[in-house]
Order: structure tokens, then sequence, then C-alpha cells
């Protein structure tokens, strides 16, 4: 009988994915023009390293297998999104505001009752989503209280931008 393996550390982390993009310019201004990443680093014309709030890079963007390429035909294994978290309401509402602003479609807005998350994509039709965590505390439990009671439920988007007005 197998032992059952110890569950990997906690504090582990995902501190940045890099994205095959067929332009870089293009990249850059869908990240940094409308979702209000700032360039770390460039690498001329082949990539560069954006971050929120000074860090390193959170996100790669990088031509070097795909410039000038296009998105893999649907069906294919990949990436389905790259998840980018907010730090609370106000935040998330902020960035749904750039998109609107941006006329950058939505594919999906959800409350998973652990989180409220908007679905779009890149200029490179990478899955994006943007969510914000709930607290802890407000998360639902199944009965027998393992795990988390998530759903998929519509998120209320104009509520979600009224959170610009209420919270000054």
């Amino acid at each position: 009988m197998d032992e059952p393996r110890k569950p990997i550390d906690g504090r582990v982390d995902i501190g940045h994915v890099h994205l095959k993009v067929a332009d870089i310019e293009r990249s850059l201004a869908f990240y940094c023009g409308v979702l209000g990443f700032e360039v770390m680093q460039r690498w001329g014309t082949d990539a560069a390293f954006i971050s929120a709030g000074g860090y390193h890079h959170h996100i790669g963007l990088n031509t070097w297998q795909s410039k000038g390429g296009s998105p893999p035909p649907a069906g294919t294994t990949g990436l389905f999104h790259v998840a980018i978290r907010y730090p609370d309401r106000r935040t998330l509402a902020d960035a749904l505001r750039r998109l609107v602003e941006a006329r950058v479609p939505l594919d999906g807005a959800s409350d998973h009752r652990v989180s409220e998350a908007l679905y779009l994509r890149d200029p490179d039709q990478n899955g994006i989503e943007l969510y914000r965590d709930r607290p802890l505390e407000e998360w639902p439990r199944p009965p027998d209280g393992d795990g988390v009671a998530m759903v998929t439920a519509p998120l209320d988007v104009e509520d979600l931008l009224g959170e610009l007005d209420r919270s000054v």
C-alpha cells in the first residue's frame, strides 16, 4: 500500500508567467495601456517584462517562437487562462472600468462565492482571468466542512462598477 504523500508547502506560489505573443507592441498596448502594468525591462523587439508595483516581472511577453504567429486552433492543448489577482473589489472594479473604456469585450463574468472574476482574451487570444478573492472566512464550505463549495453564478458587473462610486 502506498503511503499518502504530504501536500506541497503552502507558502509556494506562482510568481510569473511568460506568454508567446505575435507582436510585442500590440501586447504592451493591451497589458500596459489597458490593464495598467508597467514595463520593467525590454529585450529589444523580442521580449518585454511587465509588472504591478515594481516587481521584476509578473508577465513576460516574448516573440522568440511566435513573432507574427497566430493563436493555436480551438480544440488543442495549451494554456486555458492566466489568472491575475486583484487585492480588493475596488481595484477589480477599476480593471473593469479600464476594459469598458478600451472596449475590450468580456467572455464572461462569474461570482464563484470564493471570488469574483472577469474573463477575456488578450490580443493573441490568450485567456485572461481578472479576479479578486473574497476573505477566507466568507468562503462557503460543504456540509462536511471539507474543502470549498465553489459555484459559477453570474457576476453583477454593474454592481461591481458601482464599487468605484461607493468607496472613496
